[in-house]
Formats: C-alpha cells, sequence, structure tokens
C-alpha cells in the first residue's frame, strides 16, 4: 500500500516562507512522479508544481513560479515544496500526490494515482 505523508504548513506572515515535506512510503518511490496541489473552499484543486523522477525538469503554476521550488530527496523518500515570499492567496490546503505510470509529468489532478491527506497553510497580515 502506497501512503503519502505531508507536513510543514502552519499559519504565516505575509512574506515569510515555509517547506513542506511529503514523505512516500512505496519502495520505487525512485520511478514515481510527484507534484503538489492545492485547494481553497469551493474551488477545484489546482496544480503548483511537478518533477519527474530524475528530479528534472520541475515545473510551475504562473502563480507561484520564481517563489516556489519543488525538489525530491530519494534517498529519503520524501518530496519538498520550498515556499518563499508568501502571499495571502497563497492560503490553502496543499496536497501531495505520486504516479507510478510511465508518461508525460501531469498538471491534471487524472494524472497522479496517490494522494496524501493535506496540510493546511494560512497566510495572513
Amino acid at each position: 500500500q502506497v501512503r503519502l505523508v505531508e507536513s510543514g504548513g502552519g499559519s504565516v506572515q505575509i512574506g515569510d516562507s515555509l517547506r513542506l515535506d511529503c514523505v512516500i512510503s512505496a519502495s520505487t518511490f525512485g520511478t514515481y512522479s510527484m507534484a503538489w496541489f492545492r485547494q481553497t473552499p469551493g474551488k477545484d484543486r489546482e496544480f503548483v508544481a511537478n518533477i519527474n523522477w530524475r528530479g528534472e525538469n520541475p515545473d510551475y503554476a504562473d502563480s507561484v513560479l520564481g517563489r516556489f521550488t519543488i525538489s525530491r530527496d530519494i534517498a529519503k523518500n520524501t518530496v519538498y515544496l520550498q515556499m518563499n515570499s508568501l502571499k495571502r492567496e497563497d492560503t490553502a490546503v496543499y496536497y501531495c500526490a505520486g504516479d507510478a505510470r510511465p508518461g508525460l509529468l501531469s498538471k491534471s489532478t487524472d494524472g497522479y494515482q496517490y494522494w496524501g491527506q493535506g496540510t493546511q497553510v494560512t497566510v495572513s497580515s
């Protein structure tokens, strides 16, 4: 059974930084495509960032480009989301997602088989 567990969420002020961690319990984590999505009440879950199994060519939503960085540590079975210069509109529940199927790296929720439980990030003044 594959499990993803996020941590690192919390309440911060505008302009602060926060790092989210996602540990995946999968023996073949090194072959997974990984992503972060976020969701606010009443809205669809939206793409934030993804990274391929080699840790190459990360991709970002325009709204976070230049402020967020996705990375992975295969030895620790962990994917990270470093969030800098946080804005009020970054407030959301953040979800980690993983997919073991070969193919193109996806920005859609349909492109991921496994999901974490989510971690709340709240940015305020």
